[in-house]
């Protein structure tokens, strides 16, 4: 009987999917809650956000709220390609580009933040 060499989700990946599931939800309801209910017209102006991401507590918050979008997005696509059964040296490639596309994402919106509150109004 030969061995199923592929990689699988460990349970650690699926909690870790679940437990960011759960926190996009709430991240994104007090997102929504701030940025398009709390002002004026619905939308904010660069102004509005400049002054929102001063506050170091909101940075933070939308930092967080990013890193849980993109791990759980990434984390999701992963499964998806789990279950398309591709053969174990492609996975591993895959995973790689995933890996390096979501740090990639992370420090960008990391930097972008950082670079919207320093340029300031």
């Amino acid at each position: 009987m030969r061995a199923n060499l592929r990689p699988k989700e460990t349970a650690w990946l699926w909690l870790l999917k679940i437990a960011s599931g759960v926190l996009v939800i709430v991240f994104l309801f007090v997102h929504l809650i701030v940025n398009h209910l709390l002002t004026q017209n619905g939308l904010m102006s660069y102004a509005d956000v400049v002054r929102y991401l001063s506050n170091p507590w909101i940075a933070l918050m939308e930092s967080c709220f990013l890193v849980i979008v993109v791990t759980h997005s990434l984390v999701g696509v992963r499964s998806i390609i789990l279950d398309l059964a591709p053969p174990a040296g492609l996975q591993k490639v895959i995973d790689i580009a995933m890996l390096v596309l979501g740090v990639g994402s992370v420090i960008y919106g990391i930097w972008l933040i950082h670079l919207i509150v320093a340029r300031g109004l």
